[in-house]
């Protein structure tokens, strides 16, 4: 864990709170009068998840941020337990000014390490989402081989990795490499059409074998409304591929 993690910000208007480390960067993004709205599309298509694993059980994301993630999958996904782990004790600490909920028995964030963590995770879990910036972009630990395998290795048989990379970073090809090479190639990229960020679904098993139709998950009409195009995204991606 680092000495001196790097406090980030809070920008706030009329209508938003966002999570800075650089003016030129926004980690979140939160309507405060709709605090569980997930409102960056990266956010919407990491949950695209949902279309290989409509009803997960365990969930354990690596990255609070504002939580926006989470908030959704606490309020959206009852079935599911969710464990963040946070690196950044300043991360954690404005927890409560992005109206993050507070612990529960299906609700954990724990301030760790994500490359400790999935070396020695407490349990398999079905889906494992990676969003994991600081200061200076993505930590070297959670884009090197190693995590890649204790990524896959910490997944349930039928479990999904998202990651949430950065394609301008000049390791981007490697750091896909390493995933293909971590998951038997079973690797999916969706750009994000609002930034230069791609999200990478892999799974342990065939992924393209796991499609269904986009039906709604469970989800509220409202909530469905918001994920909706991720998961279709991911379908037809998917549906198109001859592997």
């Amino acid at each position: 864990m680092p000495d001196s993690p790097v406090p980030p910000f809070v920008c706030r208007t009329e209508d938003t709170k966002s999570l800075h480390f650089s003016l030129h960067a926004v980690q979140s993004r939160m309507r405060v009068d709709r605090p569980d709205r997930l409102e960056l599309a990266y956010t919407r298509t990491m949950m695209g998840f949902l279309a290989l694993q409509p009803a997960p059980r365990a969930i354990a994301m690596i990255g609070l941020g504002g939580g926006s993630l989470a908030k959704f999958i606490h309020q959206q996904l009852p079935q599911a337990f969710l464990k963040v782990v946070e690196i950044n004790p300043h991360v954690i600490a404005l927890r409560e000014e992005f109206e993050v909920p507070p612990d529960s028995e299906r609700f954990r964030v724990r301030l760790a390490d994500g490359a400790d963590f999935v070396r020695s995770p407490p349990q398999p879990f079905d889906v494992l989402l990676v969003d994991g910036f600081d200061y200076d972009g993505q930590p070297p630990a959670l884009a090197s081989q190693a995590f890649y395998d204790d990524c896959a290795a910490l997944l349930s048989p039928e479990g999904v990795l998202v990651a949430n990379l950065y394609a301008g970073d000049p390791d981007y090809e490697c750091q896909l490499a390493r995933i293909e090479r971590a998951f038997a190639h079973q690797v999916l990229q969706l750009p994000d059409p609002e930034c230069s960020n791609t999200i990478v679904f892999a799974g342990r098993q065939p992924l393209r074998a796991r499609l269904g139709e986009a039906r709604n998950p469970g989800l509220s009409p409202a909530a469905w409304a918001q994920v909706r195009g991720g998961v279709r995204a991911v379908q037809q991606a998917l549906a198109q591929r001859t592997d």
